[in-house]
């Protein structure tokens, strides 16, 4: 099992950056990949699936990133262990969501194509002047 943990978040105007971060506990190995998919308001009904956003392995060497994301947001490794951030800048009106760390066992390329087996709790990200 896998606990995940997650800080920052918060309101900010358009243009403006914001950093996540959020801590895994329990079994290491079964975060080879960890990273943030995010929810829009009005898209969380029954059936919708939750966006990704940015994902990363366990030594950090690999990165994967949505395309609207790209070039804006990075995402880390953090110095304590099974640590990650998401640096967000220039954001924009169409990033607010709630924000999820997440987890997997496969490794960040499975996030980026299937998803995560381990979820955290969610953090508001509103961007608006």
């Amino acid at each position: 099992q896998v606990q995940l943990l997650t800080s920052g978040g918060g309101l900010v105007q358009p243009g403006e950056s914001l950093r996540l971060s959020c801590a895994a506990s329990g079994d290491s190995a079964n975060t080879a990949g960890m990273g943030w998919f995010r929810q829009a308001p009005g898209t969380d009904g029954e059936g919708t699936e939750r966006e990704f956003v940015a994902s990363i392995s366990q030594s950090g060497d690999r990165t994967y990133y949505a395309d609207s994301v790209k070039g804006r947001f990075t995402i880390s490794r953090g110095s304590a262990e099974n640590t990650v951030h998401l640096q967000m800048n220039s954001l924009k009106p169409e990033d607010t969501a709630v924000y999820y760390c997440a987890a997997s066992k496969a490794g960040p390329r499975t996030m980026y194509a299937v998803g995560a087996d381990y979820w955290g709790q969610g953090t508001q990200v509103t961007v608006s002047s």
